[in-house]
């Protein structure tokens, strides 16, 4: 049985390459293919399942299976090596999984769908997030949690509203989330920035900046931040904390991949005053699907009324749908096996992209060495321009990100980018760094980069 059920899943790929099969077609029934292989039609149906779950192949119940797409090689039109994008890894999303979840949703959440829910959030949901949150040592109860419609929401009304300390200004690492910066401009809030390098923040500067500056928070990204890939030692997350109460400070903490940490013993800063200093967002939309649009964001007691009105004027409440699927899906224990999946993932691509930097970049190129994570850096020499590699590469189907609105006006510089794991195929990452070195050594040498794009 094994081999005649490899054996049907070979022979209609084969197909797809060979353009037998084309986008759409219809393939043969579950009887006709087992008539032709002499198998049993359960042989079929799991070969079925399986293109399914690779999705080559989707069902139409009642009338069949059909072709999503056909296999193809890469063309010189069509290769792209993607370091730009940042949503999670498409070719390993629980999408069928979580078909399922969205169909029990609708049963299960009927009635919540045709009027206003709990403008905090589903509670059931709420129940299984604080859960969840206690693997990343985030210890509070369902009442303090919000779900918001992604965290980027969370943010925006955080920097919008007043806090408790009565202050206005904000500070932010730098560079920084561009999502978070374009939040603050937009609401002209006053913004310091602190230089944030691999080797972390001037702890000394932080604490001048506390005391002098009228800051209302620090949004600060603990883990795999985005650009740089650096996260803080306990011991820093500690005294930042410190300096934080000492200086009425609160702590705005974005979360977002600390699902990732393959260090046990990391800490969130929220593990350093859990009752009232930082307000700690967790997002599921880099480590699951982005447009489920769902995010919590455990706020100070003290804070909860004002943030419910913001959150009310915003969009009364987040949308139920995906909230109870996401409910079900929690409660499956399908995310924490999604979440072991991912981590062992991203883990070996960042290796694979490190190794790659380590052996083609020129030797006096910097980049950042993160162990996980979405986020590298890469610091050009003094005279190579970002915007300029990453212009040359663009015409190479070769994407990346010259990270320049992740500064504030007066920390902008033209020497940095980012590259994200999160949607390059890994077999690709070799050949995106070959020809990023070239650029680099043509653009230092003033010679022109060839406009040719070269297979592997």
């Amino acid at each position: 049985m094994e081999a005649k059920y490899l054996g049907i899943i070979e022979d209609i790929k084969d197909k797809m390459a060979n353009g037998l099969l084309t986008t759409g077609s219809k393939l043969p029934s579950v009887r006709q293919l087992a008539e032709q292989f002499s198998c049993s039609k359960n042989t079929v149906i799991r070969a079925y399942n399986e293109l399914e779950k690779e999705h080559f192949i989707f069902s139409i119940p009642k009338s069949g299976y059909y072709v999503v797409n056909k296999l193809e090689q890469p063309t010189t039109s069509q290769y792209v090596v993607d370091f730009l994008s940042a949503g999670p890894d498409k070719t390993i999303m629980p999408y069928i999984e979580f078909q399922h979840c969205i169909n029990q949703a609708i049963d299960i959440y009927k009635e919540e769908l045709f009027s206003y829910s709990d403008q905090q959030g589903l509670y059931s949901l709420r129940v299984q997030i604080t859960k969840y949150l206690q693997s990343l040592q985030v210890f509070t109860d369902p009442d303090r949690l919000f779900i918001v419609s992604g965290s980027q929401q969370a943010l925006h009304l955080l920097v919008s509203m007043p806090f408790p300390n009565g202050k206005s200004n904000i500070l932010i690492e730098q560079p920084t989330y561009f999502g978070f910066i374009e939040s603050v401009h937009l609401h002209q809030a006053t913004t310091f920035g602190i230089d944030l390098t691999m080797e972390g923040i001037d702890l000394e500067r932080l604490e001048y900046i506390f005391r002098n500056n009228d800051i209302k928070f620090f949004y600060i990204v603990p883990r795999f931040q985005n650009p740089l890939g650096h996260s803080y030692t306990n011991a820093e997350k500690r005294k930042i904390v410190e300096l934080a109460e000492k200086y009425d400070v609160y702590i705005v903490e974005d979360d977002f991949l600390g699902d990732l940490d393959p260090d046990s013993k990391s800490d969130p800063l929220f593990a350093y005053n859990p009752s009232g200093r930082i307000i700690y967002i967790k997002s599921f939309s880099k480590v699951f699907l982005p447009g489920l649009r769902v995010a919590t964001v455990v706020l100070p007691t003290i804070m909860m009324n004002h943030f419910l009105r913001y959150k009310f004027s915003a969009d009364f409440n987040s949308a139920v749908l995906s909230q109870g699927a996401l409910d079900i899906y929690l409660k499956s224990g399908m995310f924490n096996s999604h979440i072991k999946t991912i981590k062992a993932l991203y883990v070996g691509k960042m290796k694979a992209l490190q190794e790659a930097c380590e052996s083609l970049l020129p030797s006096h190129t910097n980049f950042t060495k993160p162990v996980s994570g979405f986020y590298l850096s890469i610091v050009l020499p003094d005279n190579v321009s970002a915007k300029q590699t990453v212009h040359l590469l663009k015409n190479k189907n070769i994407f990346m990100d010259d990270a320049s609105r992740m500064f504030l006006p007066e920390f902008k510089r033209d020497n940095l980018i980012r590259l994200s794991i999160s949607q390059v195929d890994e077999q690709f990452i070799h050949h995106g760094i070959e020809e990023l070195a070239q650029c680099i050594s043509s653009l230092e040498r003033k010679k022109p980069y060839p406009n040719t794009i070269h297979l592997l």
